[in-house]
């Protein structure tokens, strides 16, 4: 699945097709089925970028998962409560951005200052960095048996409440890059390359904790670029 999510992402950059994974496709003349397009592209980047950083947890699930009946339909189960979390935080965040496009149009500083709402993301996203938060789910993140020993019950339902508890932790440790990651959208591919590497680097080495503090300086520094010069830094943050 996550090859084939890389491909379909690849092949929409080459082919110019790569607005349908921006989040502008639902938010400017929104309609359910742009909606639709846009989560389903959504539900690719997250294949995409977030199951290797929790393949660690998943080849353990489905260890575990085998002494139970219909192992097939747990995991199931469990990846798509933990896809239901990041599609609840897509729609979070379309409403975040139908509501900087209706200050936009009400706030001509933004339009004076258009580095700003870059500048304001990759702020969050390197504060984040240096919060406890962030430090106590990549804990859980980083030590999988430990989660499944505290956590794991058998049946469907358990399954898939095991799903969301591990989507929340994810979400706890990585919502702040996905927030870079919908603004640069997949017409930057590099910045997704680049986003995916940290996320995995943080969460399945031990020396994850280590890097945090200097990917936070970066961002920060990007934050200042991009209100300094906003044309010296490519974030279509729209």
């Amino acid at each position: 699945m996550v090859l084939a999510s890389w491909s379909l992402i690849v092949l929409a950059s080459l082919t110019g097709n790569e607005h349908l994974f921006h989040p502008a496709i639902a938010t400017t003349q929104p309609t359910v089925q742009k909606l639709l397009v846009f989560l389903l592209a959504w539900l690719v980047m997250t294949i995409a970028m977030m199951l290797p950083t929790s393949l660690p947890l998943i080849t353990l699930f489905i260890q575990v998962s085998q002494k139970q009946d219909q192992p097939r339909s747990l995991l199931t189960v469990f990846l798509s409560a933990y896809t239901a979390i990041w599609l609840g935080f897509a729609v979070i965040l379309l409403a975040g951005d139908w509501a900087i496009h209706h200050w936009l149009d009400r706030w001509h500083w933004l339009h004076q200052h258009p580095g700003a709402i870059a500048a304001l993301t990759l702020l969050i996203a390197g504060a984040f960095q240096f919060s406890s938060l962030k430090e106590q789910c990549m804990n859980v993140c980083r030590h999988p048996m430990s989660f499944l020993t505290h956590h794991y019950q058998r049946g469907l339902k358990a399954a898939w409440n095991l799903g969301l508890r591990h989507g929340l932790y994810c979400l706890g440790c990585c919502w702040a890059l996905m927030l870079v990651m919908f603004g640069v959208g997949v017409a930057h591919l590099t910045w997704m390359v680049a986003l995916t590497g940290i996320m995995l680097f943080e969460k399945t080495t031990r020396w994850g904790k280590a890097i945090a503090p200097f990917v936070g300086i970066a961002l920060l520094a990007s934050a200042l670029l991009a209100l300094v010069l906003p044309s010296g830094l490519s974030i279509p943050l729209h």
